[in-house]
């Protein structure tokens, strides 16, 4: 009698659902029963980098910077494109050139996008 040709896959399948399952289940158990509830000022107090906090948690925050960071990367990581396809570009047929600048114009779009929304000017 030969074996299903999926039976492999079942077991790999229901050991990778029972491994984690079964981990989680010893970890449940071990702080229901072995771990012993501590609650207390000091527990439940604020903790920020060793120190105590002072003052208001709500401040002003300039995510300009952020959005600097976000479009440095977007056009950063278009070298990572563009690379390879100037290695190779003698040895590829002209629909990898077309692609190639329609992910340009497509590029440019996003920087003009950027720069007339004003996003570019340092505040």
């Amino acid at each position: 009698m030969s074996p299903h040709p999926y039976a492999f896959l079942a077991v790999f399948a229901a050991a990778a659902v029972a491994f984690p399952v079964a981990l989680l289940g010893v970890a449940r158990l071990w702080f229901r029963f072995i771990q012993p509830a501590k609650p207390g000022d000091v527990k439940n107090a604020v903790y920020e980098c060793g120190l105590a906090p002072t003052g208001d948690s709500w401040i002003q925050f300039k995510a300009h910077y952020y959005l600097y960071a976000i479009l440095f990367l977007i056009f950063d990581v278009e070298l990572l494109f563009l690379l390879p396809f100037a290695v190779a570009f003698t040895a590829l047929p002209a629909g990898a050139l077309l692609a190639m600048l329609v992910f340009i114009l497509l590029l440019a779009e996003g920087l003009v996008w950027a720069w007339h929304r004003g996003h570019l000017e340092w505040k």
